[in-house]
């Protein structure tokens, strides 16, 4: 099969160099760390978002659920203190946009890292997961 001069071919993923990498990173976390080093040794320096720092905002939030295929329920770190004190697992939301919202507004909440590449998005547990983003997309 022949591309087009400058066109990849069909089923090949992008130089890792040319997508723009980010990573949804809690410093403190061993599984975020070993996720991090991962992309680095595949010879990615991604974009890091330090999101208890910076939280995300929902439109971005959602967005990356999407990409997951991920409902934001699934997400929820459930044995963090502020998910009992939000009474989460007596009345939880029951809408996805106000998932996405307590998400945003309470990031700790957030299970981490996620990875993006703009187009597919992974959350980084187990850390192989990660590789998925070097895995051609079949045309």
């Amino acid at each position: 099969m022949t591309s087009k001069p400058g066109q990849k071919p069909a089923g090949q993923v992008p130089t890792p160099g040319l997508r723009k990498f980010v990573i949804y990173h809690n410093p403190r976390c061993t599984k975020s760390r070993e996720a991090l080093d991962r992309l680095r040794k595949a010879g990615v320096e991604p974009k890091i978002v330090e999101y208890l720092k910076t939280p995300i905002q929902p439109i971005d939030l959602d967005r990356l659920l999407k990409q997951m295929g991920m409902l934001p329920e699934k997400l929820v770190r459930r044995d963090e203190e502020r998910f009992i004190d939000l009474e989460l697992d007596i009345k939880p939301p029951k809408s996805r946009n106000a998932w996405v919202k307590i998400l945003a507004d309470n990031p700790v909440l957030i299970e981490r890292p996620i990875i993006t590449d703009g187009t597919r998005t992974v959350l980084g547990r187990p850390l192989e997961n990660v590789d998925k983003l070097f895995i051609p997309v079949k045309a």
